[in-house]
Formats: structure tokens, C-alpha cells, sequence
């Protein structure tokens, strides 16, 4: 479509949640408790990670970032959404509305290839426990998180360069909490048909390339456990890796449901539940998921409530 013919945008505005205004402070109260919930243990891990020189080994590296990618991406949505559910006006900047899709599509993106990362580390820690730390160096840890930001950055700048270069020349009323694409493809008056198509074809090699590297990691690490001689072994060495498939049936379950179907299979309605599950929800289980059955952190934790005592 001639650009030339679309109308000049300067804002949209969210339909949000819900219209039930009976069962909105309900809502605010419980996602509040949760959002806040989800900041407080995500900076807690960072923190704690950072400060207890035991945590400094590759596993942990990497749990740091989980943390963090959880706490950007769903800050980037958080304070708006509760803001709107008592707003008058719903309504966000055409441009506020791209870098609030921007800076969720590079850390949803960057989670997902991390979860893949992160099996790979378990597969170097359980396959050979002696050259663990030379196999994941420091260096190599860094590479291997520069890689996963630059594929979030260049994924999320495709689509948002696209999505938005779209004509919106109908309604600006989004009927969702936050941008996201299967909204904003239903208001736009182009072609989107090669959008569709790029998503679908980067969507997929993403979740193509996590889901094999997840699978081919623990394909290797079931032949490593079955050589250790020892019960306790094999026992110790599997729930080392329980947290971590929790963590991936969880996200990429989700965002399979979410994203990998054809734009006439959408239900607004359904997908705002199931976008709220993935955006708040996630990332505040994610630091229980690794924490409750995990000795190190809840021995790091003990330490460091001694320090503050002594």
C-alpha cells in the first residue's frame, strides 16, 4: 500500500485487560503483588549472585542474566499496564509504542536462547565436571551472552522495523495491555503478509534452534549420567537439571501457544491471559524455580544474612 495514503499516528490507545470495572481493583492488587514480587527476587538473585564469591561459576553467570532479561522485558510492561487499568486514557506514543515492543522482543528473545545456552552448561558441568570451568570460561560465558543479546537486538529491530513502517490508516485501539504484533497486524490496513512471514521463518529458527540445542544437550547429558557408576550420582547430577527443564517447558510452551499459529486462529481475549502469564507470572517463578531446590543459593543466603549479623 502507497504510504502516501496512510494517516499520521501520533498514539494509540489500549483497550486493557478488561472493561469490568468490578474486578479491576482486584486485578491491580494481585498483578501489583506479583509484579513487585518478581522485581524484588529478580534483583535479589542479581545481587546475590554478584556478592557471594561461591555463585561466581558459569551455571550462575548465566542465572544472572536470566534474571535480568526477566526483570527488563517485563518492566517494560509492568508500570504501564497497572497505570492503565485505572487510566482514563490508555494511550502510549506511536513511537513509545516501538520501543515498548523493542525492548520486550530483544529480552523475551534473549531468554530464549539463554534457556538453550544454559543447557549446553549443564551438559559441559555434568559431561566433565574436572575441565568444566576451562571448557566455560569466562571468556567463553561472555561470547556466548554477547551472541544471545545480538540475536535479541537484530530480531527485535526486524520486527519493529517492519511492524512499524505498517499504514495504520483505521482505529488506533489496540485491544491489548502492550504492543505486541498479532494486535497491531489486526489494525493495519497493509499487506502484512511478509511480516507474517518473517515472523514465522525468525520465530522459528529461534525456537527451532533452542528447543534442538535443549534437546541434543540433554540427549548427551542422559549418556553422561548413565556412566556414573554411584545412585547418588546420577540422583545429584539429574536434579541439577530439573530447574532448568521447569524453565523451559514453562516459557517455551507459552510462547509457542502465543506466537506460532496463523493471525486467523487469534483470540484477544485469550491471548491478553495468556500474555499475562509470560510477561508477569514467568519471571516472577523463574527465581523460586531455581531457588527452592537449589543448596548453593540457599547456602549463599544463609551467608549472607550472617554477614549483616556479625
Amino acid at each position: 500500500m502507497d504510504r502516501g495514503n496512510c494517516s499520521s499516528l501520533t498514539e494509540f490507545l489500549f483497550l486493557g485487560i478488561t472493561t469490568n470495572s468490578g474486578i479491576k481493583r482486584t486485578l491491580f492488587t494481585i498483578l501489583l503483588v506479583v509484579y513487585l514480587i518478581n522485581i524484588l527476587e529478580n534483583i535479589g538473585m542479581i545481587i546475590l549472585i554478584r556478592m557471594d564469591s561461591q555463585l561466581h561459576t558459569p551455571m550462575y553467570f548465566f542465572l544472572s542474566h536470566l534474571a535480568f532479561c526477566d526483570l527488563c522485558y517485563s518492566t517494560a510492561i509492568g508500570p504501564k499496564m497497572l497505570v492503565d487499568l485505572f487510566a482514563k486514557s490508555k494511550s502510549i506514543p506511536f513511537f513509545g509504542c516501538a520501543l515498548q515492543f523493542f525492548i520486550f522482543c530483544i529480552f523475551s528473545d534473549s531468554e530464549c536462547l539463554l534457556l538453550a545456552v544454559m543447557a549446553f552448561d549443564r551438559y559441559k558441568a555434568i559431561s566433565n565436571t574436572l575441565l568444566y570451568t576451562v571448557n566455560m570460561s569466562r571468556g567463553v560465558c561472555s561470547m556466548l551472552m554477547a551472541g544471545v543479546y545480538l540475536v535479541g537486538v537484530m530480531d527485535a529491530l526486524t520486527h519493529t522495523t517492519l511492524t512499524f513502517h505498517l499504514c495504520f490508516c483505521g482505529s488506533n485501539e489496540i485491544n491489548h495491555f502492550f504492543c505486541d504484533l498479532p494486535p497491531l497486524y489486526l489494525l493495519s490496513c497493509s499487506d502484512i503478509h511478509v511480516n507474517e512471514l518473517v515472523l514465522f521463518t525468525i520465530f522459528g529458527f529461534i525456537e527451532l534452534s533452542t528447543i534442538s540445542g535443549v534437546l541434543v544437550s540433554y540427549c548427551y547429558i542422559i549418556l553422561s549420567v548413565l556412566k556414573i557408576p554411584s545412585v547418588e550420582g546420577r540422583f545429584k547430577a539429574v536434579s541439577t537439571c530439573t530447574s532448568h527443564l521447569t524453565a523451559v517447558a514453562i516459557f517455551q510452551g507459552t510462547m509457542l501457544f502465543m506466537y506460532f499459529r496463523p493471525s486467523s486462529s487469534y483470540s484477544l481475549d485469550q491471548d491478553k491471559m495468556t500474555s499475562l502469564f509470560y510477561t508477569l507470572v514467568i519471571p516472577m517463578l523463574n527465581p523460586l524455580i531455581y531457588s527452592l531446590r537449589n543448596k548453593d543459593v540457599k547456602e549463599a543466603l544463609k551467608r549472607l544474612k550472617n554477614k549483616r549479623l556479625y
